[in-house]
């Protein structure tokens, strides 16, 4: 009830707005002391069946906040208080970019739903390693990583080199961001070429020196024939896994006036329209690979059945994020306590 009084006074603001602002108040609020033993009260569920093990280490449940939340790696910290199992910064570029014009983060309320363009925009990844030294959470943590706008596909992979040498020592997994519609290009990494070439230079790059799981973003707007090459290339180069799925370009499912939607203009969805894809593109992974291929499951999980449908469909871990939103942070423990009820 009280998520909802907020989310109604948050609502009143653009979204952009709305998230620094409430990002603002969390961090205030956790320099009150005793703030953290408080929330993690009312919203971590500690439960030994809810542990998971996967890419050689424990997560203590299997709900995590899926990146493009904490870009910055502002709020990691606190945010392990709300009862996640593990966490994921970023996207981070080498340099830190402002990001697509605004506004470029739009509400669909009627789908429970977001359109962003944002554009990757971060402060860079000398900034956020310098954030991410001062980890102090024991929560499994994860740093999402990609491409600066004006480096041409062609040399894309010493963006993603750099960033994972900066941040690899601070976080326990990364993953190659190569799915945005909002970075131009960018998804063009997915073909087989370009993919081959910087799975082969990040892999190259991590065996030498950190041998940390590395995972792939992959867009739900692929086809069965373009996920196949790149189940192909995660066997070839030792992927760890497959994150599935990114926001859509499509506007499918929707509820939203399409004069509204026109409006907004170009941008990726995220939220309850894309969970069929999504669902479906975790089911044919996990059948294709006989389930060798870990995937952590996210994109338009908005109830704890739809959670509950990833988990039965071959995902191994989910995240969240719009539903974080519209929701609240009691969708964690929600999620949790569903698990343990089956």
């Amino acid at each position: 009830m009280l998520y909802k009084i907020l989310r109604q006074l948050l609502f009143i603001l653009n979204p952009e707005t709305s998230h620094n602002v409430a990002i603002w108040c969390i961090k205030k609020l956790f320099l009150i002391p005793g703030v953290n033993r408080v929330l993690s009260s009312c919203y971590c569920l500690n439960d030994k069946r809810l542990e998971r093990e996967l890419f050689g280490m424990k997560f203590k449940n299997p709900v995590g906040l899926a990146a493009g939340f904490d870009k910055n790696a502002h709020f990691f910290n606190e945010f392990s208080s709300f009862g996640f199992g593990f966490i994921e910064v970023g996207t981070i570029t080498p340099l830190g970019q402002l990001g697509n014009d605004k506004p470029r983060l739009f509400r669909l309320k009627k789908d429970k739903a977001l359109i962003n363009r944002m554009g990757f925009n971060n402060e860079g990844v000398d900034v956020i390693a310098q954030r991410l030294k001062k980890r102090h959470a024991n929560i499994v943590l994860g740093g999402n990583i990609g491409k600066n706008k004006l480096t041409p596909n062609e040399v894309a992979s010493s963006d993603y080199k750099k960033c994972f040498e900066k941040i690899a020592p601070y976080v326990d997994y990364l993953v190659l961001n190569i799915s945005s519609p909002n970075t131009p290009g960018l998804v063009e990494l997915q073909n087989r070429d370009d993919l081959t070439i910087l799975l082969n230079d990040v892999q190259s790059l991590n065996k030498k020196k950190y041998n940390k799981p590395i995972l792939i973003k992959i867009s739900p707007d692929l086809n069965f024939s373009q996920i196949d090459q790149i189940i192909d290339l995660v066997y070839k180069f030792e992927i760890s896994g497959i994150i599935a799925t990114n926001t859509s370009s499509r506007r499918n499912n929707l509820k939203t006036n399409k004069t509204n939607i026109t409006k907004i203009g170009p941008g990726g969805l995220s939220g309850q329209p894309i969970f069929l894809r999504s669902q479906k593109v975790v089911e044919y992974i996990h059948k294709k690979t006989s389930g060798k291929i870990p995937i952590i499951a996210v994109g338009g999980i908005s109830t704890t059945s739809d959670a509950i449908k990833m988990f039965n469909s071959g995902a191994s871990l989910i995240q969240i994020y719009t539903a974080f939103i519209y929701e609240g942070p009691s969708f964690v423990r929600r999620i949790n306590k569903k698990l343990l009820s089956i």
